[in-house]
């Protein structure tokens, strides 16, 4: 197929990606570069990007500062996500995480198969909320394949800590045994899209077909893959790569709005989440950030701004 022209617009290409799935059918993902005017010099590794749940790329700023930074960059949407989204699929379904190996070790060949040079490039694997889970269980199931993993408010444990999800899991166990795709009922909470859309209080234009307001509707087989990967998080992953978390310094994640959701993280507990990145591996650095929302990079722009130079000044230390 090859690369053709992207929905981000000049400097973004894409290249979609195709393998069998189970029932049949076919998984479709999608790959993303950038490119801009200016190639050299670069460095040796490159970045790939994975997005969370609901969601698919679109921050054209991030890419742009690891282009500045001299990385290579680019962005994978998963199946059943973003540019995938198609009639007949299940929008944002997987029955188990470690079904997204194989996309994953395909964007990253296609990664060091791309760059104009000598050798194969490292790869720094980047992702946020789910995508971060994702990238920390790819990263543990593929030891030697990663130059860093960098983690942006990555969902690595459930509300209420360990306890309230195995709870959770034995009651969701034998509906997810039997129907899979049902979905469960929950409340719907649109603060966080409120937070960053330019059609609401944020900045941020998104394509409402390829990240909905409300997200996609929880089914208990999807949840039950993600309390796997908590699980397998909580037994520790002793990865040997360095690692950087980046975490808002506060939470709001109540039933109404209220403004303190324009500066913390409407979706999940940072304090969990800073407490369960110390099972990751061996040398973990945990950033909190004034201010930041879930997704630290589309924070205000002054934080998000420190957000940039924490990364710059992580990198500069443990991989370079």
């Amino acid at each position: 197929m090859g690369w053709t022209e992207d929905i981000l617009g000049p400097g973004f290409e894409a290249y979609r990606y195709e393998s069998p799935a189970p029932d049949g059918g076919i998984r479709r993902a999608t790959l993303v570069r950038y490119r801009s005017g200016g190639r050299s010099p670069r460095h040796s590794t490159a970045v790939l990007f994975l997005h969370g749940w609901s969601d698919y790329f679109f921050n054209t700023e991030l890419a742009g500062f690891w282009d500045a930074q001299g990385y290579d960059f680019y962005a994978l949407d998963l199946h059943n996500h973003g540019r995938n989204i198609e009639p007949g699929i299940t929008a944002g379904y997987v029955a188990d995480l470690a079904d997204y190996d194989a996309e994953i070790g395909w964007a990253i060949e296609t990664v060091q198969e791309d760059r104009d040079a000598a050798a194969p490039a490292g790869v720094i694997l980047m992702g946020h909320s789910t995508g971060g889970l994702i990238a920390a269980l790819w990263a543990s199931r593929h030891p030697g394949r990663l130059h860093g993993l960098i983690l942006d408010s990555p969902w690595l444990e459930m509300h209420g800590g360990a306890l309230v999800r195995r709870v959770a899991h034995a009651l969701l166990a034998p509906a997810a045994s039997i129907r899979p795709e049902a979905v469960l009922r929950l409340p719907q909470r649109g603060f966080y899209f409120r937070s960053i859309s330019d059609s609401a209080d944020g900045e941020w234009a998104l394509d409402q077909k390829l990240r909905p307001p409300f997200a996609f509707p929880v089914r208990v087989g999807w949840l039950r893959a993600v309390f796997a990967g908590h699980a397998e998080v909580a037994r520790g992953l002793g990865l040997e790569i360095p690692v950087l978390v980046l975490i808002s310094a506060g939470s709001s994640t109540g039933m109404v709005w209220n403004e303190s959701m324009r500066r913390s993280d409407a979706v999940l507990d940072v304090r969990l989440i800073g407490l369960r990145a110390m099972s990751l591996g061996k040398t973990v650095t945990i950033e909190r950030i004034d201010g930041a929302l879930h997704d630290v990079f589309l924070s205000a722009p002054n934080v998000r701004g420190d957000a940039y130079a924490r990364v710059a000044r992580w990198v500069k230390s443990f991989l370079q």
